[in-house]
């Protein structure tokens, strides 16, 4: 027997409660500059209920190839990538609309 989702209640290999979430997730990019004059690129805005943020870090840092962090529902990756990380998070399901960069 398969197991459902507690959300939806579908079988969980067609439950769709994570697109979903991913869709819905209003999304702010901009860089901050750390100590030394160091420029990190903050991911704010995810809701850790809904997306798993720690997987989420995990492939931006590979496809940014770039080290970083996550705390407090935000993901900070070491460097600039104001350019790409957008195309990358649409990539990964994010709705192109509700990501926004700030410079």
């Amino acid at each position: 027997m398969t197991e459902t989702c507690p959300k939806c209640g579908l079988p969980d290999d067609i439950c769709v409660c994570k697109t979903i979430a991913r869709e819905e997730q209003k999304i702010e990019i901009r860089t901050s500059t750390r100590r030394f004059g160091k420029i990190v690129t903050v991911v704010d805005g995810l809701d850790d209920q809904d997306v798993d943020i720690s997987d989420l870090e995990s492939t931006l840092k590979s496809k940014m190839a770039c080290g970083g962090t996550s705390k407090d529902g935000t993901i900070e990756l070491q460097g600039d990538h104001m350019r790409r990380i957008k195309d990358v998070l649409v990539d990964l399901g994010f709705d192109e609309d509700l990501i926004e960069v700030k410079n």
